[in-house]
């Protein structure tokens, strides 16, 4: 067993195994993102670099990095094998279906089965499940019936604080028809419908619909590093989890550096 061991270490330590290892960790483990755009703000800022877990949902084809070519060129698929799925919530990256060549970060609002539209920006869902799990789980939301069904007003923004509205955008003719109505759909099965945190600056599944469940790479592990965009580092944001960026003293500064952007894009004093 020791010379087993012994060999290993031996092979870890050469540049052949370094690359191995790092190759292996970066396709099948981890890997490293950083948040381009405001469309998951408060939860997640504009120069937050992460880790993603990988094997969150089964195991992605791996792609090399930076060219993003598959490792198995014969298969066009995006899976090697299934996993688990997305819970109703969680924040997921994924494959932008339009062009799987970008990666995109939102939050999974609803899974296959669940029912949904959108009304004065108000998320309404009939979860799968039916009215008397709704009634159960839910006994604390806002609640309205159309159809003779039950659906749940906004169900995410008690427990992910960073979801919100910018009250600058209204429906003036100037803004896209999805942020403010978005017609009932049931979201078809082996897909998911995304969302942003920032719901009126986000580019989600309003917009090109529901995730295959191919498309799906990860979910973000935690913030290795992050920097505003006047070069300053967020020290106090570096090794958090998601989870960890919803309590009230990461939200507040998420919510202080957003107003002071948003006043200084709005000319306002």
């Amino acid at each position: 067993m020791k010379k087993i061991l012994h060999k290993a270490y031996k092979f870890s330590n050469s540049w052949t195994g370094t690359i191995v290892i790092v190759l292996f960790v970066i396709f099948f483990v981890a890997q490293a993102f950083r948040i381009p755009s405001g469309s998951m703000k408060d939860s997640l800022l504009i120069g937050d670099h992460l880790f993603a877990k990988k094997f969150a949902y089964g195991i992605p084809m791996p792609y090399i990095p930076f060219l993003e070519v598959p490792l198995f060129p014969w298969t066009k698929s995006l899976k090697l094998v299934d996993g688990d799925t997305p819970k109703r919530g969680d924040i997921v990256i994924f494959r932008y279906p339009g062009n799987i060549k970008e990666h995109f970060v939102k939050r999974c609002v609803a899974l296959p089965g669940d029912e949904l539209f959108v009304a004065n920006k108000n998320l309404y869902i009939h979860f799968r499940e039916g009215d008397a799990w709704i009634k159960k789980h839910y006994k604390n939301y806002k609640t309205e019936t159309y159809n003779n069904e039950l659906w749940v007003k906004n169900p995410y923004m008690k427990k992910h604080p960073g979801i919100h509205h910018d009250p600058k955008i209204i429906e003036d003719g100037r803004n896209p028809m999805p942020i403010f109505f978005f017609d009932p759909i049931k979201v078809p099965k082996n897909k998911y419908f995304m969302m942003g945190d920032n719901r009126d600056h986000s580019n989600d599944s309003r917009f090109w619909g529901p995730v295959p469940y191919e498309n799906i790479e990860g979910t973000p592990w935690f913030i290795y590093f992050s920097i505003d965009k006047n070069w300053r580092i967020r020290w106090d944001r570096m090794g958090k989890t998601p989870t960890e960026l919803e309590k009230p003293f990461y939200m507040n500064k998420a919510r202080q550096e957003r107003i002071k952007e948003d006043k200084k894009y709005y000319g306002i004093t």
